[in-house]
C-alpha cells in the first residue's frame, strides 16, 4: 500500500522517516504514472516493514515539487535520513526500482 504524501505531511512522514522512503510526484492526467502506479502499490506492499513508499499528486502539493524541482512526471525520489540518494524519471520496469530501494535499505 502506497500512502498519500502531501505539502502539510512531507516533512513528518518522508524527512522525519527512519527508514527509507520511496516519493512517487504524479498528476491524474500523466499517462506514464498510471503505469507506475500500481508498481508502487505493490512495492508498497512488498517493503511495508522495511520502506516508507508513497506518492505526492504535484498538482495539489505545489510546494514539494517545486522544492525537489520536479519537472517531469513521474518522478520517483528515493530518501534516507532526510536525503535524496537516488532518482528515477519517467515509467521504468519494477526490477529498477526494488533494485534502487534495495541499495539503500
Amino acid at each position: 500500500m502506497a500512502l498519500e504524501f502531501t505539502d502539510a505531511n512531507f516533512e513528518e512522514l518522508v524527512l522525519k522517516s527512519d527508514k527509507p522512503v520511496i516519493v512517487d510526484f504524479w498528476a491524474v492526467w500523466c499517462g506514464p504514472c498510471r503505469q507506475v502506479g500500481p508498481i508502487v502499490e505493490q512495492i508498497g506492499t512488498e517493503f511495508t516493514d522495511q520502506a516508507v513508499v508513497g506518492k505526492l499528486d504535484v498538482d495539489h502539493n505545489p510546494e514539494v515539487a517545486r522544492k525537489y524541482g520536479i519537472r517531469n512526471i513521474p518522478t520517483i525520489l528515493f530518501f534516507k535520513n532526510g536525503e535524496v540518494v537516488d532518482k528515477q524519471v519517467g515509467s521504468v520496469p519494477k526490477q529498477v526500482l526494488v533494485k534502487k530501494l534495495e541499495a539503500i535499505l
